[in-house]
């Protein structure tokens, strides 16, 4: 059977693909600059022996073609990207670039689609139709490698019918799976606000308009967005995350700067809040007599899992990892700039389990002692290559 033998595979190739993650692991490298990592990748993929090209200055796309390759096309992709955090981890393989580190797990994604390729590719004449393999930047950072990948045309020639991705999941056991139906990530829109006013001594507060205390106003006039406007049984976030200004103890300062994040589940909302949030800035400017500038960077929509495609894939699961290790995904207002994919063909983003309590791995991801039972990249390239062609 055709699952068996991507069993052996996964196994067989698990020590070779365990390595290629240290590698990438030490060597991380920010969105959007991501050279190294990608030549590596194209180098794999030569390897391998898969064709591919570059988009979006370090993306890659691969095709591997099986028997009847205009049957069906299925992408799979992973994110290559790594976060401007200092490794904490006292491991053999911890990261070589100062300040720079795979916290969220982007090097076990490309490992597992590389190890998905090599078995995709040496059993390419027992399934049907076409693999898209999509190594994509800058997942990390607005506007969105996805975006950018989409833009220069990843979804075409051939255009995908479905696009798979995983991700890591440290909260969740090693062996197991987890999969949602419809919404499954919120939008992210990053906020920049600065508040400007005539400073001046501390000791003469009438002779200022007080930057400080406007911008604290502004921070509780906010939180009326979420609590007062928006319905409760809707989804929602707004979160002011950084206030900054002034830097002695006798000086009202002429600017504060804030910044912050707006998640939603519902694009008609999401746009209603940004016009809210300006509203509230001019209000609150017009009364404190400030000056108040904001910028909203829209970011990614929310992801959306198309139903079909995952039930149907929820269940190929079951048939490759057991029934008792496939399980519900909880919804979260985190942000995956996946969702571009998934509102233009249907697609489906699971998680895929790296934790294992009882050895202590248990760290969360964007955290500098991230880590994960490597044990999981049999797993991970086992399922995506599983899907890839049972779907």
């Amino acid at each position: 059977m055709l699952k068996e033998k991507i069993k052996d595979l996964s196994k067989k190739f698990s020590d070779e693909f365990i390595q290629i993650r240290h590698r990438l692991h030490q060597y991380p490298e920010l969105s959007y600059k991501e050279f190294e990592t990608s030549k590596y990748i194209q180098q794999k993929l030569k390897d391998i022996g898969i064709d591919f090209e570059v988009l979006a200055t370090t993306g890659i796309v691969g095709i591997i073609k099986g028997k009847n390759p205009d049957n069906k096309v299925i992408a799979l992709r992973a994110d290559i990207d790594a976060l401007p955090i200092k490794e904490q981890n006292e491991v053999a393989y911890r990261s070589k670039n100062e300040g720079v580190m795979h916290a969220c797990g982007h090097d076990v994604h490309t490992t597992c689609l590389l190890g998905a390729a090599k078995i995709l590719n040496e059993l390419k004449e027992e399934w049907e139709g076409t693999i898209k393999l999509i190594f994509q930047p800058g997942e990390e950072k607005n506007p969105g490698g996805a975006s950018l990948m989409i833009k220069e045309g990843v979804l075409e020639n051939p255009k995908p019918d479905s696009i798979i991705a995983l991700h890591v999941h440290p909260s969740l056991e090693v062996g197991k799976l987890s999969f949602r139906s419809g919404m499954v990530m919120a939008s992210a829109d990053e906020i920049y606000i600065t508040v400007k006013g005539k400073g001046g001594h501390a000791a003469a507060p009438h002779l200022t308009t007080d930057t400080i205390l406007a911008a604290s106003q502004l921070v509780v006039n906010l939180q009326q967005v979420v609590s007062r406007f928006n319905n409760p049984f809707n989804p929602s976030v707004l979160s002011i995350t950084s206030f900054n200004g002034g830097n002695t103890t006798n000086v009202i300062p002429s600017e504060v700067k804030l910044m912050g994040t707006f998640r939603a589940m519902n694009e008609e909302w999401r746009f209603k809040a940004h016009d809210l949030i300006k509203n509230i800035c001019k209000k609150t400017a017009e009364i404190s007599g400030v000056d108040i500038d904001v910028e909203i960077d829209v970011g990614y929509p929310f992801v959306i899992n198309n139903m079909e495609l995952t039930e149907k894939a929820k269940r190929k699961a079951g048939e490759f990892a057991g029934q008792q290790n496939v399980e519900e995904t909880e919804m979260r207002m985190g942000a995956e700039d996946f969702a571009f994919y998934s509102h233009l063909i249907p697609a489906c983003f699971f998680r895929l389990g790296v934790g294992n309590t009882k050895n202590g791995i248990t760290s969360g991801v964007h955290t500098p002692t991230f880590n994960i039972d490597e044990s999981a990249i049999e797993n991970g390239m086992g399922i995506m290559a599983w899907l890839a062609v049972s779907l």
